[in-house]
């Protein structure tokens, strides 16, 4: 019986080599032969090589076989039939070695299995290699190289290649830094304090670049969705996603002909004012990505425009008689609880079950009161952009101010759009855009009400 304390026994599996195995009469022993090369390394031990074999080679297996048996009596030598009318077709290759892994006894407890890559069509190698990648092969690769000089003793080399790249600590390190890279993208470099709020910006991530489904963005209005909307589209385009543009669409300015025109595009004479053709936005979208901005406030049959638009990727313009395609990735923003407008009859209940696969709700600046402090630094350049000056806070200045930010009775109704409200009327203020104890107090009366209330901080 096997033991852990004992090594596993090595499985190899690999085509017969129709071509670089055969030789005859003893001069095959003065050619290199990979799958006997395989045996012949004193720290490679196989004990049971599967060799796939197409029966009209079975002639040149058993030679193969035999020739093994010399040189490593220990080697159990099975012959596994694969019978491949065109072993160049990908379809037929790729599906004969699935059924060949799925009706395989793999034992990967007991046994250490090898998938042997230097036989076969290059077809081939590249089939073993997408099963043991995705692990319907629980193996690692084995790769066979005749030596620089042959003297018919050298065995040549091998190299055994883990698919699990876990195991590579540099490319481990690499993949965790690309992953802070596209979590930092999101945040568009802003610190976040926020353990929760965090923890969504990662699912954020791994979410938008690796599915191309609706993504929902819901909380309260200047919780940052269309800056968050925005991040994750010029994620998608750096990582290759998506090469179009980025489409916004506030759903709140649409009514009436003018939405479904503004969406879907119009013909000509659709409708009175149409005095010519408008490809609409969603067509604009073709090839990017289109951001519906409170999505909760669409018309019913707008929405279930929207709903066949996502699903086909096509729709019909107003007053056309012939649909126009549009393959656009969807993101929406709400303030809304779609759910209660489903049970209000204001939105449709298979459109919110196609938005709502991936849905995240961004919490308000009430519920993030330790990202005030590093927020105000970015609210500050986004003043100074604006302005076209620098801006800071003394010292004093920016204590006060924090006082009120972070104070449990500051509610931010508005969210980032209040702070970034209070920084510009500070910033604007400010002397030599040097914000004082003054100008904090003249921020706003909200402001000034409170220092006063609390005195000294």
């Amino acid at each position: 019986l096997y033991s852990s304390a004992m090594p596993k026994p090595v499985v190899t599996i690999g085509f017969l080599g129709t071509t670089l195995d055969r030789a005859k009469g003893p001069d095959r022993w003065s050619r290199w032969r990979p799958t006997i090369s395989a045996h012949m390394h004193v720290d490679l031990l196989i004990d049971r090589y599967e060799m796939l074999v197409d029966p009209q080679q079975e002639k040149l297996a058993k030679q193969v076989a035999a020739d093994v048996g010399q040189i490593s009596p220990e080697t159990e030598m099975r012959s596994q039939e694969m019978i491949l009318e065109d072993p160049w077709d990908f379809g037929e290759v790729y599906g004969k070695l699935r059924d060949f892994a799925a009706a395989y006894p793999f034992k990967p407890d007991q046994e250490d299995y090898l998938v042997q890559m230097t036989t076969g069509t290059h077809v081939a190698q590249i089939c073993l290699f997408l099963l043991a990648e995705s692990h319907h092969i629980p193996a690692k690769l084995l790769q066979l190289a005749p030596p620089k000089r042959w003297d018919g003793k050298s065995p040549g080399e091998y190299r055994i290649i883990d698919l699990d790249l876990s195991k590579y600590d540099s490319l481990a390190a690499r993949f965790d830094a690309e992953r802070e890279e596209g979590t930092e993208f999101l945040k568009a470099g802003i610190e976040t304090r926020n353990i929760a709020f965090n923890a969504m910006i990662d699912e954020i991530e791994r979410v938008a670049l690796r599915s191309d489904a609706p993504i929902l963005l819901t909380g309260p209005t200047g919780a940052g969705k269309t800056q968050l909307a925005r991040r994750i589209f010029e994620l998608k385009k750096t990582r290759h996603r998506i090469d179009g543009d980025f489409v916004e669409v506030n759903c709140a300015t649409l009514r009436g002909d003018q939405a479904m025109s503004a969406l879907f595009g119009h013909r000509k004479g659709a409708f009175t004012g149409a005095v010519s053709d408008r490809s609409g936005l969603l067509k604009s979208a073709d090839g990017g990505m289109l951001f519906l901005d409170e999505i909760g406030e669409l018309g019913l049959d707008e929405q279930a425009m929207m709903l066949r638009a996502i699903e086909e990727k096509r729709f019909l313009p107003v007053g056309a008689d012939k649909e126009i395609q549009s393959d656009f990735l969807l993101l929406a923003g709400t303030n809304r609880d779609l759910s209660e407008q489903v049970q209000k009859g204001l939105f449709r209940e298979d459109l919110l079950a196609r938005l709502d696969l991936w849905s995240f709700r961004l919490p308000g600046l009430a519920d993030r009161r330790e990202d005030i402090a590093p927020n105000l630094d970015y609210e500050l350049e986004r003043v100074a952009e604006r302005e076209g000056n620098a801006v800071t806070f003394n010292k004093e200045a920016k204590e006060r101010f924090l006082a009120f930010a972070e104070a449990p009775s500051t509610e931010w109704r508005g969210n980032f759009r209040d702070l970034n409200a209070a920084m510009v009327r500070m910033g604007t203020l400010a002397p030599s855009g040097r914000i004082r104890v003054e100008e904090v107090e003249k921020g706003g009366e909200e402001i000034g009400d409170f220092l006063g209330s609390e005195g000294e901080v």
